[in-house]
């Protein structure tokens, strides 16, 4: 149901929900589900991967094992990964959105990747995210080398390929491991839609 609105507010009211600032400023620091500071924007290796999702997205949750795979793979060459929740349903202040969260990591096999909620929508406005899932590659400069979709599993909402032709996620972490331009540092993403929750709880009000 969440997704669904989701989806829904933002195709109508896209102009006016989805989060369109540009990386300016100083990078976010967040608080991780463990308490712990998180700067997923300031790598202290080679290069992060950023993965913004949400807990009842069904094409964020699709890709949880190639997710998996790919901080698994890189993890070795020096590369982080972490996530940052878009969740808008649940009131922070009451605990119900951490735990819903928690559970989250614990069933799609993330626990131990370093996590956070996006409480204020700081992260998604500074990178420019707008879609769950959607892939950030940054360098250890700070400077956001890739955005978009982690591969061409899906052609459009609710039709998957059969087989991954590109591996668009994987490529940008090549080339920049690698030193290279990244060969297409953005591509369109397909997912959820990340609003601004006071804007989508206005809307259910009139």
């Amino acid at each position: 149901m969440r997704t669904l609105r989701i989806v829904l507010a933002s195709l109508l009211l896209a102009s006016v929900t989805t989060l369109a600032a540009g990386e300016q400023g100083r990078a976010p620091r967040l608080r991780a589900l463990t308490g712990t500071p998180l700067a997923p924007f300031s790598p202290s290796g080679p290069a992060n991967v950023v993965f913004f999702v949400a807990t009842d997205c069904p094409v964020s949750n699709a890709y949880a094992p190639e997710i998996q795979r790919v901080c698994r793979e890189y993890g070795p060459r020096g590369v982080s990964c972490a996530l940052i929740y878009e969740d808008v349903d649940l009131d922070p202040s009451t605990g119900a959105l951490d735990r819903q969260v928690t559970q989250h990591l614990t069933e799609y096999g993330y626990a131990g990747m370093p996590s956070a909620i996006d409480r204020d929508r700081t992260a998604a406005s500074f990178a420019r995210a707008s879609i769950t899932p959607q892939a950030f590659v940054v360098d250890r400069t700070g400077a956001i080398r890739y955005r978009g979709r982690i591969d061409n599993l899906y052609a459009a909402l609710g039709k998957p390929r059969q087989h991954v032709t590109s591996h668009d996620l994987r490529d940008a972490l090549d080339a920049v491991l690698a030193g290279r331009p990244v060969p297409t540092p953005e591509t369109e993403a397909l997912g959820c839609f990340i609003v601004d929750p006071a804007l989508l709880r206005k809307h259910d009000h009139e």
